[in-house]
């Protein structure tokens, strides 16, 4: 399929670059965006053959956490979900995709400077050469999923995937007049995103902005605790545990080397900062629902003053979206970490100063590593879906629209979405189609579980 990228379009000019993307309908219609027929697949296969190298111990918390609803069933089956969008006709518009962009995967983030802005915060699965739909097919269904779980009607639900299709659609539309280098420098501050909320809202919103200053040091997470040996990090097993202490053999890898390692792909100027703290304790950390069983590792760093910054040591497996893009997921076989890396600077507005790559050579395991985010920072997307589903879902839509600006032209983009709400419409009939479907898949993940359980359990009473 012929790309049509930013790169391909640097010596066109606007009305050029609006017309090619304009010209992409009549391979893709808009309207076709909104058809879903499910290909016959087997879900509970897909997240099957994901557990592979996985730390089998941990599989059990990683289910539970997935059967808890329909919408976390979602967050944990990335993978299947790109199964489904292998099938799905797409404009051919490429950018570098987020590859897990569902609403709980956007969040808080301190920026250098120490403002609070609005962003991705993941990017596990990121891959270039993705089509800009991917992303967004999978935050419209995101939000429709995730109205449906909290009681919305199915009129409010796919209101709330119309409006992340429309965010992204308009905040494009604005990128798309401005300069590369001002597009790329956009970036969306909480507090001003505040100022444009209903006053309740908006006070408990400041309030958390407020929380999050690089000057507020009373909620160090995971807790410290001072020993006779120096700071060590309180462990919460099974969720915090010390090599050694739990897990077994499965989980052990060399992290000090590792956090070594990745030292070597840091600016100069951040070793050097990185140089007045020392790795005084190391511990293996669950993450998330769909990376529960991952390597994650936590590494509490200290100066002699006992300042702590804790970073995290988080494994880098092949990204779900790789048979979209079988060619572009090629080049990084040998080097996930750096892909995951890589996404993560080209997509989010300022990147983490810590962000860097390593291998453990005593398992050939893939890693990246970043500073471990304060978990004040990861409470808006609660704050939001809460009080203020629609506004968030708007929002979360401007923040991808601003993120694939910076791998894609936004005017090509634009150019296929055009100026009414035609595409709006088709992601969020998108939207409502997968919502059903997952809401099938997670009844049947729920089904595969139990019997599981019981076999077991059969199995337990025959010894």
């Amino acid at each position: 399929m012929q790309e049509h990228g930013a790169a391909a379009s640097h010596h066109l000019v606007f009305a050029e670059r609006y017309a090619a993307g304009k010209e992409r309908r009549r391979f893709a219609p808009r309207e076709s965006l909104a058809d879903f027929s499910p290909v016959e697949r087997d879900p509970t296969a897909i997240l099957a053959a994901t557990d592979e190298g996985r730390v089998a111990s941990l599989l059990p918390i990683r289910y539970e956490r997935m059967a808890q609803s329909s919408f976390a069933f979602l967050r944990g089956a990335a993978s299947i979900m790109a199964e489904d969008l292998a099938a799905l006709p797409t404009p051919g518009i490429s950018t570098q995709s987020c590859g897990d962009c569902h609403l709980m995967n956007f969040g808080a983030l301190l920026s250098s400077e120490g403002n609070v802005l609005f962003d991705i915060n993941d990017f596990d699965e990121t891959l270039p050469n993705i089509d800009f739909t991917v992303d967004l097919r999978r935050l419209c269904a995101s939000f429709a999923v995730a109205a449906l779980d909290a009681g919305r009607s199915e009129k409010r639900a796919r209101h709330a995937a119309e409006l992340a299709a429309r965010g992204y659609r308009r905040h494009m539309r604005g990128l798309s007049r401005l300069s590369p280098l001002k597009a790329w420098r956009d970036r969306i501050d909480l507090v001003h995103v505040a100022d444009g909320l209903h006053e309740r809202l908006a006070r408990k919103l400041r309030g958390l902005v407020a929380a999050t200053r690089p000057d507020r040091e009373d909620d160090n997470f995971p807790h410290i605790e001072s020993t006779p040996m120096g700071l060590r990090i309180e462990e919460r097993p099974p969720l915090i545990y010390h090599i050694g202490n739990g897990g077994g053999a499965a989980t052990r890898f060399d992290i000090p080397a590792t956090f070594a390692s990745c030292g070597a792909t840091l600016n100069p100027e951040v070793v050097a900062l990185l140089r007045r703290y020392a790795l005084t304790d190391t511990a293996f950390k669950v993450v998330g629902i769909g990376s529960v069983g991952t390597f994650c590792a936590i590494g509490l760093f200290a100066t002699a003053d006992d300042e702590p910054l804790f970073l995290q040591l988080k494994e880098a497996r092949p990204s779900v979206l790789a048979r979209l893009a079988p060619e572009a997921a090629a080049q990084w076989k040998d080097a996930e970490g750096k892909r995951v890396v890589h996404g993560q600077r080209v997509m989010q507005a300022s990147t983490d100063l810590f962000l860097g790559w390593a291998e453990d050579e005593s398992t050939g395991r893939h890693f990246y590593v970043r500073h471990l985010k304060n978990r004040r920072l990861g409470s808006v997307a609660e704050l939001f879906e809460e009080h203020a589903l629609d506004d968030y879902a708007a929002l979360c839509g401007s923040v991808l629209a601003r993120a694939h600006a910076r791998s894609a032209d936004p005017a090509i983009i634009c150019g296929y979405m055009g100026k009414s709400g035609a595409f709006d419409d088709a992601m969020a009939s998108f939207a409502m189609l997968y919502a059903a479907r997952n809401t099938c898949d997670h009844a049947e993940f729920l089904a595969w579980r139990a019997k599981a359980k019981d076999e077991a359990e059969g199995s337990d009473k025959g010894r």
